[in-house]
């Protein structure tokens, strides 16, 4: 990881915990009751973390290489640098203890940054579930000649209020619109849009994928 990913990965944990009221800093676990859709950040930022730390070891990176650059990392933070420090070492030491024992992906369950792992993994396909459908539900949008009339027309429309640029934007539409739409068809059709954005995992895809159909039929049906 470069000095880039770091502060990135470090500016996603400060994130998530600076609306959270307080920080203890006796060894006992430093997150407090969140509201709203915290504990679900928490749980992404989790995710990431032992995503990123897991890719290290695999490329044998020590634990003090590691550490060395998440803490070189903090200190581009400035005035964070003391918060981001204190997280990158809870989290850190929880995690290369834990590591050896568990899987990576139960981790974050296990110091109750995420739901438990059955809980997680229905929320999981129901996600990849959904995106498969709405996937299904844009290809039915751009196979069908009328749909795609709207969205030119909609265009149309967009092109109206760049004033001085509206007959270039209206002649780009007229010869490219129609061409983007089939390339956008075509990508759709054979690549795996949610394995790509995590939205579903290599296994999840391929059980997904053919049952995502029949959701799509009832929204053409509709």
């Amino acid at each position: 990881m470069d000095l880039k990913e770091g502060i990135f990965l470090i500016v996603l944990l400060i994130g998530s915990k600076s609306a959270y009221a307080s920080t203890d800093l006796t060894g006992e676990n430093p997150i407090t009751e969140g509201k709203g859709g915290e504990p679900e950040q928490l749980c992404t930022v989790c995710e990431v973390f032992t995503a990123r730390a897991t890719t290290f070891l695999n490329e044998n990176k020590t634990r003090s290489e590691i550490l060395d650059t998440l803490h070189h990392a903090c200190s581009e933070l400035r005035s964070l640098e003391l918060k981001c420090l204190i997280l990158v070492d809870y989290y850190s030491t929880l995690f290369f203890t834990s590591i050896g024992k568990i899987r990576p992906e139960e981790f974050c369950g296990r110091v109750g940054l995420c739901e438990a792992s059955s809980v997680s993994m229905a929320k999981n396909d129901e996600k990849c579930a959904l995106c498969h459908r709405v996937v299904v539900g844009m290809l039915l949008k751009i196979k069908n000649p009328d749909a795609q009339l709207e969205i030119l027309q909609m265009l149309f429309k967009k092109c109206d209020k760049m004033k001085n640029y509206a007959h270039e934007c209206k002649w780009l539409v007229m010869h490219y619109g129609p061409y983007i739409l089939t390339k956008g068809e075509k990508f759709l059709e054979t690549n795996d849009v949610c394995a790509s954005i995590h939205a579903c995992s290599s296994k999840q895809a391929e059980s997904t994928i053919g049952g995502a159909a029949l959701p799509g039929s009832s929204i053409h049906d509709t």
